[in-house]
């Protein structure tokens, strides 16, 4: 009689008739074989209803409406029937809906058992919302419900799809405590997981525990740890799997092929990720779409955009439509071309063909702009992107900052920051480290300081980035106690020194010329364990050359064979300008000989490094020197090297001295020279300019400046 929800509440008690009715159908079904009576029209209905439903969700998963309309038109539909919709919606990731589903379920006076919440925890896993999925679980304990193999298998699953791996192996021992015997496919959930952060060590482990338990491995773990050692880039370990692969009577699938080919392309080596493609090839797989984005990305990457617009077209002769990765990556390479406009048309095809772009199709574009100095193009593909109904995010604007700081527009780049404000965006530490970066190139400290101190007065997470920017203003800048203090202040963070923070600690030093400081970061550097690079060893040569010690310098370049590195092209030319520096050409000249025998060409700079040094020595060291200047000369121009007209006069000082009225040196020499070299009033002011500023032209450059621009494009 109570009012409820507007109806009188009416409640009927169990008087057993409905229990004594069932045990007097099974007792004549036993005494005479007589069946129950034939079902109503209404169960008919219900049956065909649940039939239909099972029949949608299996031919047409794709129609979202059609399988809700079929689970609606099921009259009293029961739990297998909730079970499949929760099923369904977890497939999709819509945790939402499944929530919805489960709670219209218990509702209707249906308990959920195992399979169900399993379902539940799946839509949030897919969902990536694990907070979610371990509420379910503890809902699940809380009714007395214990946990499944499957259910561990897909909570392991779904950390190890956002990087947690050490979640994932806590759910792993507690599954291995409470269910002892496991199956391939946990096992491959959790190799998976620390796949995915790169830990291979606990991968290979968990593969021998498999393997001493008796289970057999399935295809899917083995392209996990080819996906891990293709993160780590260890090409010999993924071959190895590979073969392994097709030992266990594997064979290779498009999925296994398509690991090798990754592999290749982020190790730069893409002739050898095409010979695989071709391979695949042989044995009747096809590419698709993800193959070809592969190697199209690998080309964008070497700037090999002919070979990469040749990979796109056989993928349109194969019979494959483009999807939004390609046009994402197309996009990206037409913006390094600087071919914004063909960008921008690439841009509307996908509007046109209802794609639609997401944040990494803008983004490259509005970088592009930025980069070119158009800032009022980007700012309108800014707006664009807003009118196309895609949110920019703090990754969009960091965009455009990188841009402005490549064209050294530091100020504009601090004013996008207010931009951004505006819109409710908060910056990250990656925005201001990038605004750092550009402080730190020009060298302003305190500025770099004031930014740094933003990041940790916003709570941001501090990396070894962070501190490698902070650390190269103080460089840049002179300031080596500050970037001492920058150290210490890293130990206190616990974020150990890797070898991008050395090599910029060696340069500090190397531009002081302090080779003991230098040698004792190169000691500690290998007390930590961590490998030096070609970079390293170049700037503690620089140190040394720079500290006149050419016997040190020597005794690295030594070192250097005896770990197996090759001085490169800024090695041989810190070299020749310290043989320079210590009055030496011959040496120089020996050391570019050596340099063009190791079969590297000399660009500019060496050329400079050893003409000056040649020069300067000429007048009291004619044979060699002599020789070898006119031989330089030759090389210059049959190469087609002009030097700028700041070298050109400097050189000509150094002539007058030689030979007073000219002769073959001169002639060498002025072949090289800019061709408005004749021009007096040019000759004039730049002479002018010259003898105001140091006389020392190339001494004063610093030939690793290259190679830290390279670190931080690395990082």
């Amino acid at each position: 009689g109570v009012d409820f929800r507007g109806r009188s509440l009416t409640v009927r008690l169990d008087d057993g008739r409905k229990g004594r009715a069932r045990a007097e159908d099974r007792a004549r079904w036993v005494d005479h074989g007589q069946g129950k009576e034939p079902p109503s029209p209404w169960h008919h209905g219900r049956d065909e209803a649940c039939r239909e439903f099972r029949r949608v969700v299996e031919s047409r998963p794709e129609d979202w409406q059609a399988v809700v309309s079929a689970f609606e038109r099921i009259p009293k539909p029961s739990r297998r029937e909730f079970g499949l919709m929760i099923v369904y919606y977890a497939k999709r990731g819509d945790k939402h809906h499944a929530r919805a589903t489960f709670e219209n379920m218990r509702a209707r006076g249906i308990e959920p058992n195992a399979f169900v919440f399993t379902s539940l925890v799946h839509a949030y896993a897919v969902a990536r919302d694990m907070r979610g999925a371990l509420s379910c679980v503890e809902e699940m304990k809380a009714e007395g419900i214990e946990l499944t193999i499957v259910t561990y298998s897909i909570l392991i699953s779904g950390f190890g799809k956002i990087n947690d791996a050490q979640s994932a192996d806590n759910l792993f021992k507690e599954a291995k405590t409470n269910l002892g015997d496991l199956n391939g496919i946990i096992y491959s959930n959790i190799i998976h997981a620390h796949c995915q952060s790169g830990n291979m060590d606990r991968a290979e482990e968990l593969v021998r525990e498999m393997e001493e338990d008796g289970i057999d491995a399935p295809i899917d773990a083995y392209h996990s740890m080819m996906h891990g050692y293709t993160i780590i880039q260890d090409e010999k370990k993924c071959l190895i799997v590979f073969e392994r692969l097709k030992e266990c009577c594997f064979t290779p699938s498009i999925i296994s092929y398509g690991c090798l080919i990754n592999l290749y392309v982020k190790i730069g080596k893409v002739a050898k990720a095409i010979a695989i493609s071709k391979e695949m090839e042989s044995y009747g797989i096809k590419h698709n779409n993800k193959t070809y984005s592969m190697l199209i990305s690998g080309f964008i990457h070497l700037h090999d955009f002919t070979n990469a617009f040749r990979i796109f077209e056989e993928m349109l002769k194969s019979g494959l439509q483009p999807d939004r990765a390609i046009y994402n990556l197309l996009i990206e390479a037409f913006c390094k071309m600087g071919n914004m406009d063909r960008a921008i048309r690439i841009l509307e095809k996908m509007q046109k063909e209802r794609m639609q772009p997401s944040n990494r199709a803008f983004r490259p574009i509005i970088e592009g702009f930025a980069v070119a100095g158009d800032m009022k193009r980007a700012l309108d593909i800014l707006d664009l992107m807003r009118r196309s109904g895609c949110a920019p995010t703090v990754m969009t604007y960091n965009a455009l900052i990188h841009g402005l700081i490549r064209k050294n527009q530091v100020e504009r780049a601090v004013s996008v920051l207010n931009k951004m404000y505006i819109a409710g965006i908060t910056p990250n530490e990656h925005t201001y480290t990038i605004i750092m970066r550009g402080y730190a190139a020009t060298g302003d400290i305190a500025k770099a300081f004031e930014y740094f101190t933003k990041i940790k007065e916003g709570g941001l997470k501090l990396d070894v980035y962070i501190y490698e920017t902070l650390l190269r203003a103080c460089c840049k800048s002179g300031r080596m106690q500050s970037a001492l203090a920058v150290t210490r202040e890293m130990s206190s963070q616990k974020i150990s020194r890797n070898t991008f923070v050395y090599n910029i600690l060696i340069d500090g030093w190397a531009r002081r010329g302090d080779v003991w400081e230098a040698a004792d970061l190169m000691k500690q550097m290998k007390e930590d364990g961590v490998p030096p690079n070609i970079h390293t060893y170049t700037s503690y040569i620089n140190a040394c050359c720079k500290a006149g010690d050419m016997q040190r310098a020597q005794t690295v370049i030594d070192e250097m064979a005896d770990v197996g590195l090759k001085p490169n092209l800024k090695t041989y030319t810190t070299l020749i300008k310290g043989w320079a520096r210590a009055s030496l050409p011959d040496r120089a000249l020996k050391c570019f000989e050596e340099m063009k025998l190791a079969g590297l060409k000399p660009d500019e700079a060496a050329y400079h490094c050893l003409v000056t040094s040649l020069l300067s020595r000429a007048t009291v060291m004619e044979g060699s020197t002599y020789t070898g200047i006119l031989s330089v000369c030759r090389e210059m121009f049959e190469n087609d090297l002009t030097v700028d007209m700041r070298t050109a006069v400097h050189w000509s000082k150094w002539l007058h001295k030689i030979e007073m009225t000219g002769g073959a040196l001169t002639e060498a020499l002025q072949r090289i020279f800019p061709p408005d070299w004749n021009s007096f009033e040019v000759l004039g002011e730049v002479s002018d300019s010259v003898s105001t500023g140091d006389s020392d032209y190339s001494s004063d450059s610093d030939f690793s400046d290259g190679d830290e621009n390279q670190d931080a494009d690395d990082n």
